[in-house]
């Protein structure tokens, strides 16, 4: 299909574009630095990223005909992520059973781009007219909240099992830090853990087990797989996007944590990621670039290209989200990876631990009432759907990404790949749920990527004395955000 292209499917599917203009909003101007860290969330952002589109950002449309309507229709209309190969078709088919126990009801979905979302729903937010369901990111929901944007659930979380029903770390971005106000029902589950070679690993004589036990062990087994010849070609041991990817905080905030570093203080007021601790786990994860286990051309390259590296054989190990499982069981013809050689042979193993433990990035999305949304008890209803187990393994199946719900994660039923990442959400962490956080990662945005020029060697000379002065940086830059 060409894009802008109208067609119809079982139901009707209208694909525009759209400008992104910035739009003032009334918590200040520092909000809006948001619309730039798209990544905040986590999430399967190479099924959204502009890189796979030609740079144009898409808004894309679909009705799902209702049954045989009541006496009392209502007609929903939700705005949702790219969150899987074709969004707006598989959101609509995880909703079928309640469309067809609720003849009354007609869902209309909007599918935002993850680069212009944030501008759409922050005008939505101080205009009052937008969705009645909307997706936010896990880390976009203080933000919104404080702009008055959502409506506060807070006395209907029982509906949905209540806090104790989901996974913690995500549970926690459900209130803006300080409030015990909740505005918002966990939707799916995004962690990081390791894809490795298992053909490779066995060709180095290396040990899976043990190898990705903490970080001595684990730089051990990349010294020890990297140059390994495959099908007569040298591989490299690591695959790491650089400073052009749009998880550049999602990648390094891990190795900060597992050595002891926090991103602030507990009381959100003081900035310490930059103290020596936080120094210790960014030197270790860029020294892995810096001492030649890291093609330094993936330096140059996003998530999504550092993948498909992975798929075509060029790295050994890499590190990223549950969905790359999914791509890789499914056809080429399906847009899948599974035709490739690395799609029969990987497992998935955790981060190694630290010097004070294992940690993994933790993000996903929550479903919102709009404050505007004039079928907010309607709404509420499709969400009590969206977080049940039933539609919990229906999205989980065809997004890739994990449930929220503990019984779940803690299913038999999921598979070895989908078992390692609910393990690694035992260890998760996120970031501070605080309404700046927006313009803070857009800072660190900005400041991590000039740690990579550091370690590519286009910006001075690699060391601790210039790393520490980029987080210095970051942080003089970061705590002028939180203080504003």
């Amino acid at each position: 299909m060409e894009d802008g292209q109208p067609f119809s499917v079982i139901f009707k599917r209208q694909w525009g574009r759209f400008i992104v203009k910035k739009t003032a909003v009334s918590i200040g101007a520092l909000l809006m630095a948001f619309s730039v860290a798209i990544s905040g969330c986590g999430g399967n952002n190479n099924q959204s990223s502009s890189a796979n589109n030609g740079g144009v950002k898409e808004e894309s449309s679909a009705t799902a005909a209702p049954a045989t309507p009541s006496t009392e229709p209502v007609t929903l209309n939700a705005w949702v992520m790219p969150n899987s190969p074709k969004p707006d078709a598989d959101f609509l088919k995880t909703l079928d059973p309640y469309l067809k126990e609720h003849p009354n009801v007609t869902v209309k979905v909007t599918v935002l781009d993850w680069g212009s979302a944030w501008t759409k729903i922050t005008t939505a937010a101080t205009s009052g007219e937008g969705p009645d369901l909307l997706q936010l990111g896990s880390t976009w929901v203080p933000a919104i909240a404080s702009m008055g944007g959502i409506d506060k659930v807070t006395d209907k979380v029982a509906d949905v099992g209540g806090a104790e029903a989901f996974l913690p770390a995500i549970w926690n971005t459900t209130s803006i830090a300080g409030d015990s106000e909740v505005y918002g029902v966990p939707w799916f589950v995004d962690a990081r853990a390791i894809y490795y070679r298992t053909d490779v690993f066995k060709q180095a004589g290396i040990d899976p087990v043990t190898a990705f036990k903490d970080w001595d062990s684990f730089k051990g087994a990349l010294e020890a797989v990297n140059g390994q010849t495959v099908d007569g070609k040298k591989i490299a041991a690591l695959g790491l996007p650089g400073k052009n990817d749009w998880n550049v905080v999602h990648n390094i905030f891990p190795w900060i944590w597992a050595a002891g570093g926090e991103v602030l203080t507990e009381d959100n007021k003081n900035v310490i990621f930059n103290e020596e601790k936080g120094l210790k786990g960014v030197m270790f994860y860029t020294g892995l670039a810096h001492e030649g286990l890291v093609d330094k051309s993936s330096l140059e390259k996003n998530s999504s290209q550092i993948e498909s590296d992975f798929g075509d054989g060029k790295s050994a190990v890499i590190i990223s989200g549950p969905w790359l499982a999914k791509n890789f069981a499914t056809p080429k013809a399906n847009g899948g990876m599974a035709d490739m050689k690395a799609a029969k042979n990987f497992a998935v193993a955790p981060l190694p631990a630290g010097p004070e433990g294992q940690v993994t990035f933790v993000g996903g999305s929550e479903l919102t009432v709009f404050s505007g949304s004039k079928n907010k008890e309607a709404t509420w209803e499709l969400i009590k759907y969206l977080t049940s187990d039933e539609a919990q393994k229906a999205y989980a199946n065809v997004s890739g990404q994990l449930p929220t719900k503990l019984s779940l994660l803690e299913s038999p039923d999921l598979d070895a790949n989908m078992k390692a990442f609910s393990e690694a959400t035992k260890y998760g962490r996120t970031y501070p749920a605080i309404p700046q956080w927006g313009p803070t990662e857009t800072a660190l945005q900005k400041h991590f990527a000039n740690i990579w020029d550091i370690v590519a060697g286009v910006k001075g000379t690699y060391g601790e004395e210039s790393i520490k002065k980029e987080l210095d940086s970051a942080a003089a830059e970061v705590k002028a955000i939180i203080n504003q």
